[in-house]
């Protein structure tokens, strides 16, 4: 996609359609380092990558992550963890898929900014974890 959205038009959507293009972005980074990382078979990969974009992962990641956050972003993660509207699976918390959502929503909204550089730092933070490695 060739253009991008500028703050504004950004801020006018709405958190779980921010979270809906954030958890196409976070999957996609989960598979490319596990790639990158790993040199085993596509099942295998599969299974780490499910574990790895679970609900519980990735509220355990936005508690890595969120102190790292600006004012702004720590906002967006907020407006997507409080966003009604969640058909939370019965295999979830609550409170996970919800710190969930709010990763990915924060993921999506950097995406639509082209803030790819601090897409990757987040994500570098939350792959170096001993979490992520016990995965």
């Amino acid at each position: 996609m060739e253009k991008k959205l500028d703050i504004r038009e950004v801020n006018q959507l709405s958190p779980l359609t921010l979270a809906f293009l954030g958890d196409a972005v976070y999957e996609q980074l989960v598979r490319e380092y596990l790639v990158v990382e790993a040199n085993m078979s596509v099942g295998k990969l599969h299974d780490m990558k499910i574990k790895l974009v679970c609900s519980s992962f990735q509220s355990n990641a936005i508690g890595i992550i969120k102190n790292d956050l600006t004012e702004d972003e720590y906002t967006i993660y907020k407006r997507g963890r409080n966003a009604s509207g969640n058909n939370i699976p019965k295999s979830a918390k609550a409170c996970d898929y919800r710190r969930a959502t709010g990763l990915e929503c924060l993921f999506g909204y950097l995406y639509l900014l082209d803030k790819n550089k601090r897409i990757y730092e987040l994500f570098d933070s939350i792959w170096e974890t001993k979490v992520i490695k016990e995965s």
